[in-house]
């Protein structure tokens, strides 16, 4: 089951809701928002992760940092932090805590306590966060609310799930580990504080759900259709060449078929198609913005060192919600 098809069946809950509850799930957003009264509003997310990098140093700063991606694309601030830890006695102490420490070092360089935690047994090792975090300044950052004539722009290469799988699968380069590696330490932070500035209309990370899937949720909550250019879009280099080796993760496909009859894409020979369907793990933001501002927002993440790209535009609703060209 999806994450769509999720969303789809938790329609169905009756729910106490109250109307300080402003988001809820009904839209599959990043985050839940609570508004707590004189212009502070909790910010709730929990996510964890299957190590994706051999490193355990690495491997828990990147779950530390995929866990706040999705309230800073809330437009968040993260707080405080809960670990969500399975694991198994094979694992010796000293690898947990390692893990534990690269995600503490991330957490105390965006100012986020990490204060307790749950261990769980599991045959396979997982590790994410609870983030509790605020937004103080009113504005509320949604996967929905899209306009036509908004352009998309996307703040991270693409390719982390081949890349990750081809790790794995001990067949990727050295050079493509690093590059994804570095990639999934990006942290969306310094994103999200300078969106804050632009006309932006929608925001979501992209994650699991790949670049296609989260499009489309974002289309279809706002009733418009996105065309996503298939040149515009930065991805890791060796991407492609593992996707074109059939070395391509199991959610890809999965994402793919959920999309059927939603999503319009040509099928390439060599696969080059796959990597809109990649899920991402620590991915960026995908942020619309008015046209107006668009190139100022580019700017100013480039002058910052993060490798944005105009990937996509906002029409009116088509047949299908997102169409990659």
């Amino acid at each position: 089951m999806g994450p769509a098809d999720l969303a789809d069946t938790l329609n169905g809950l009756k729910l106490f809701r109250p109307d300080q509850l402003l988001v809820g799930f009904e839209t599959g957003d990043d985050a839940g928002v609570f508004d707590m009264g004189n212009g502070l509003y909790l910010v709730q997310t929990v996510d964890f992760i299957t190590p994706v990098v051999d490193d355990a140093y690495d491997f828990g700063r990147i779950s530390a940092l995929n866990s706040m991606s999705d309230v800073y694309a809330m437009g968040g601030t993260p707080v405080t932090a809960l670990s969500v830890l399975l694991y198994n006695c094979s694992i010796g102490g000293e690898i947990i805590k390692t893990m534990l420490q690269g995600a503490a070092d991330e957490f105390a360089k965006a100012g986020c306590a990490l204060a307790g935690g749950h261990t769980v047994y599991d045959p396979e090792i997982k590790l994410g966060f609870s983030i509790t975090g605020k937004i103080t300044n009113g504005k509320i950052y949604k996967n929905v609310g899209l306009r036509e004539g908004d352009i998309l722009i996307y703040t991270k290469p693409l390719g982390i799930g081949l890349i990750s799988t081809a790790l794995k699968a001990q067949m990727a380069s050295p050079e493509d580990i690093k590059a994804v590696t570095d990639t999934m330490l990006m942290s969306n932070a310094a994103a999200s504080e300078i969106m804050k500035k632009y006309d932006v209309s929608a925001c979501t990370d992209v994650t699991g759900f790949s670049l296609a899937g989260h499009s489309y949720e974002m289309a279809s909550g706002s009733g418009v259709t996105i065309e996503i250019d298939s040149r515009a879009t930065y991805t890791i280099e060796g991407a492609f060449r593992y996707a074109k080796d059939f070395i391509i993760p199991a959610g890809a496909y999965s994402n793919m078929e959920f999309l059927k009859g939603r999503c319009e894409f040509e099928t390439k020979p060599d696969n080059a198609h796959m990597v809109f369907f990649d899920p991402q793990t620590s991915g960026g933001l995908l942020i619309g913005v008015s046209e107006t501002d668009s190139n100022k927002l580019l700017g100013e993440l480039l002058e910052n060192g993060i490798p944005a790209q105009q990937i996509a535009y906002a029409t009116a609703k088509k047949e299908n919600s997102v169409i990659i060209r």
